[in-house]
Formats: structure tokens, sequence, C-alpha cells
């Protein structure tokens, strides 16, 4: 395989897993946009034999407002650093989105990753290697079905259980499962694992 044919590949695996994600996350994405197959990725975003990744871009919403928009970006060029940041930053702008997700082809520079926490002072904007997106975490076989609990469904827990947040098992927001879903600290992570003595068992996870 050739050098650009292993990036098209890459590139077509990322945005499926992306694609994925959001619908997960709970936001519209259509069937048609997952299983678009490779050579319809080809048909679509390759010209000329250069894969177009600004053309990747993927913009779902799960209900009106801007806090309900996302955007995920694919970065042209390989190395992101703080100007290219603060260009996506001026497109959500643009878009109208508070939430957006970079998926880049390698690790983020040091002065981009202090861009990115002072960026999430306002925004949602999250980071992914394009090496993490080429497979769907939570479709391996060992992984336990998650979910996140809303708001009311964490008070109803706690409540339940008269227990505080605090008190139960944590996990942290850069867990891979964690960061696929999307996980803000203070919520809470519903897991559900198939059980020798029972069909189910349910776990909770306060991220941290």
């Amino acid at each position: 395989m050739s050098e650009v044919d292993e990036q098209i590949t890459k590139a077509f695996k990322a945005r499926r897993t992306a694609l994925q994600m959001l619908r997960d996350r709970g936001y519209s994405v259509e069937d048609a946009e997952i299983k678009m197959s490779r050579q319809q990725f080809v048909e679509r975003f390759v010209v000329n034999g250069q894969l177009k990744r600004e053309d990747l871009l993927i913009e779902s919403s799960k209900g009106d407002g801007p806090y309900n928009q996302i955007c995920v970006f694919f970065p042209d060029g390989p190395k992101v650093g703080v100007p290219v940041v603060r260009s996506y930053v001026g497109k959500m702008k643009d878009k109208n989105a508070f939430n957006a997700i970079l998926v880049v082809q390698k690790p983020l520079t040091a002065p981009a990753k202090g861009a990115i926490v002072e960026v999430n002072t306002n925004f949602g904007l999250e980071v992914f290697e394009e090496a993490e997106l080429l497979s769907n975490i939570t479709e391996h076989i060992f992984v336990p079905k998650h979910a996140v609990l809303t708001s009311e469904e964490k008070k109803k827990l706690l409540a339940d259980y008269r227990i505080k947040e605090t008190q139960l098992p944590r996990i942290l927001v850069n867990d891979p499962v964690a960061k696929y879903y999307g996980l803000k600290r203070g919520q809470v992570m519903r897991i559900i694992r198939e059980s020798a003595t029972a069909d189910t068992y349910v776990t909770y996870r306060y991220a941290v």
C-alpha cells in the first residue's frame, strides 16, 4: 500500500469512528454517512489523488441552540500549533457551535495544548489523534456497555443510594472510553457488564 493510500485509509476509518462517536453521544448522524464505503469516501474526498482533509468536516446537532451543535474538524497539515487552534475557534464562532473536535494527525505542540486549555474556558474543544479513532473502542469484545447519566438520572441515583457523588468509584476523564463519550468532570457513567451469575451487573463511576 502506498503512503497516500495508507493516509486515505486512516482518514476513512477515523471519520467513520468519529461519526459513530457522535451518534453514541446523542447527536444526529445519518446511517449513510456511517456506512459509507472506502470507495465512496475516495470518490467524495480525494481529488487528483490528494485527500482533501478540510472537506472531511462533520457538522451535527442534538437540538436547537449553539450548545447542542458540534463540528468535527480534520486539519490539513500534520502539525497543529496555536495559529491553527485559533483558526478553528474562529470557525466554531462562524458556525455558531460551542463544541468541536479536532482530529489531528500528530500530537499537538505544547503551546497548542495550552491554547486548548485557554479556549475551553468558553468553548468545548476536544482533541483526538487520528490513531485513537482507527477503530471504535466501544466495539471491543472486552469493553462493557457505557452510558453517561443525565443530571436528573445522577440526582436520582445519589438519592436512591443516599450517597454523595464522591463516594462512587472514579473514572478519569482521559480514560479512552470516557473520552469517547465526551465525559466531563462531575458526570457519572453507568457501566453494564455481563455477569456469570446474573444477566447484567451495573456499576457507576464518577468522573474526575
